[in-house]
């Protein structure tokens, strides 16, 4: 299951309504949306995204976290290492070869991290095109 799958079947749930109600609204079937909640689908796409938010009739911040929830479920995530360094070929691959035997706990700590050094990285890719615009 996707987190974009996790949060609409959670919303839906929560106003009483089946996977089959929804589907017929938003005009697709009931495998298709059962497929995207579970994760065998990628991304919805901008204009059904927006039937779903209106369907469920959420608040903006709700609405933004769906968005946001969408970009970050593709189900067959690709990783182009090409032009990159060895290093990051090398952790591209391995977290590929164990990504499916990670617990819940060590999948947290392991994104935990990264959003950690993500954050550094990108402050100083920031600052760098800053100083060279300035």
């Amino acid at each position: 299951m996707t987190p974009f799958g996790e949060r609409v079947r959670e919303l839906r749930r929560e106003r009483g309504v089946t996977q089959g109600q929804m589907a017929a609204a938003l005009g697709v079937s009931s495998a298709y949306l059962s497929a995207l909640e579970h994760g065998r689908r990628g991304r919805p796409t901008w204009q059904l995204l927006q039937r779903i938010i209106g369907f469920l009739n959420v608040i903006w911040d709700d609405a933004e976290e769906l968005e946001r929830l969408a970009e970050l479920s593709h189900p067959r995530a690709r990783i182009d290492t090409s032009g990159l360094s060895p290093k990051a070929t090398a952790l591209a691959n391995r977290l590929a070869e164990v990504i499916a035997i990670l617990s819940p706990d060590e999948l947290d700590a392991v994104k935990d991290r990264l959003d950690a050094v993500a954050e550094i990285a990108e402050a100083r890719q920031r600052a760098a095109r800053k100083r060279n615009r300035g």
